[in-house]
């Protein structure tokens, strides 16, 4: 029998803390991997909805152009405005912006896609929380391009922007009938590319196991940014439109499910 002395030294186990409540009940929140079809469906609903944004491209087109005006002028006006002078000396050397035309036009979707499918594959126990912000940040941008169209800089050739892609004669030219038959030139708030990129890069640095793969994670989007400004596809404020929509896309996330999305 123990003594009294012995029980009392025997340290308390610790209150349960509180539980998260998740707006989803349990059984829409589960943490396996998702059958490869469901993915697939929400891949093509995706496409559709872009795909009905980019039906609006004319309505919206004067609006933009007037939009990316107003934030020229107020980022000039806050001295936050580096777009033109990145612009102009990524420019001068020709096998550096042709290599960014080239970088900006793939990597946005390779990168991601592989960042996914690795998921899947490696890492399904994240694969579903990392998977749902990414989809909900999407969404969200998409209701930005249809109810914020804006024009890239590269649109502003009285501003002194250059056209790196038109300047260069870069393959896919956003002028060519086959690339503006599927893009949406006006879809600039917020960046994708930074939503995406981020996206990307911190589900890598969270979740690899290698130090390097990590460290590509962490430079990822900040490449990225340097990218769309030398470019001229998007302004500062577009990047940190990306960087709030792809916040609120975690947010969105742990609110839905009432777990991080990179937690154990």
């Amino acid at each position: 029998m123990r003594s009294a002395v012995t029980d009392a030294a025997l340290p308390l186990a610790p209150p349960p803390g509180p539980r998260r409540r998740a707006l989803l009940p349990a059984r829409l929140r589960p943490t396996g991997r998702p059958r490869l079809w469901v993915e697939l469906a929400f891949s093509a609903a995706l496409y559709f909805a872009y795909s009905r944004t980019r039906n609006l491209v004319p309505e919206h087109r004067t609006a933009a152009l007037h939009r990316a005006a107003d934030i020229w002028r107020a980022e000039r006006w806050l001295h936050l405005d580096p777009e033109l002078a990145v612009n102009h000396a990524a420019n001068k050397v020709t096998w550096l912006i042709v290599g960014m035309n080239y970088y900006y036009a793939t990597l946005h979707f390779v990168v991601t896609l592989g960042v996914l499918v690795w998921l899947y594959v490696r890492r399904p126990e994240h694969y579903r929380a990392a998977r749902t912000a990414l989809y909900a940040a999407t969404v969200l941008a998409l209701a930005g391009f249809t109810f914020f169209a804006l024009a890239p800089p590269r649109f502003l050739a009285g501003q002194g922007f250059v056209d790196t892609v038109v300047a260069h004669h870069t393959w896919g030219s956003w002028d060519s009938g086959q690339v503006a038959s599927v893009s949406n030139q006006y879809a600039a708030m917020p960046s994708v590319h930074i939503v995406w990129s981020a996206w990307s890069g911190l589900t890598l640095a969270a979740l690899a196991r290698r130090t390097w793969v990590r460290v590509l994670g962490i430079c990822y989007p900040v490449v990225t940014f340097t990218v769309i400004l030398a470019t001229a596809n998007h302004f500062v404020a577009d990047a940190v439109a990306g960087a709030l929509t792809l916040a609120v896309g975690f947010l969105l996330q742990r609110l839905l499910t009432g777990r991080p999305a990179y937690g154990p």
